[in-house]
Formats: C-alpha cells, structure tokens, sequence
C-alpha cells in the first residue's frame, strides 16, 4: 500500500500530498489513518470507504 496519496483537503480547500499515519486490518477489512501535513485535518478509510465529507 502506498504511503501517501492526493486527495482534496476539505480544511485547507487545495489538493495535498496525504500522508498514511496507521493501518491495521480488521473483520471488515483494512482500516487506514490518513492525515494533511499542511493542516492536520485526518480521515479514516476502511476498504475504500472514507469518512470525507461528499
């Protein structure tokens, strides 16, 4: 798995280098921490379901 991606920071409103800060696996899957070095603004994605905002 990668260790960073880009993704649209919802705080910061720009496109950013995520960094993955935590992985694990779970009954449901991979469950990885990604988190804005410009911000800090973090998100959790499990499977390829994330928890940003739509």
């Amino acid at each position: 798995m990668a260790l960073e991606k880009d993704v649209d920071c919802p705080a910061c409103g720009e496109t950013h280098a995520f960094y993955r800060t935590a992985a694990t696996t779970l009954h449901l899957g991979e469950k990885t921490k990604w988190r804005c070095p410009e911000c800090g603004f973090g998100y959790v994605e499990i499977n390829g379901i994330n928890t940003l905002p739509a």
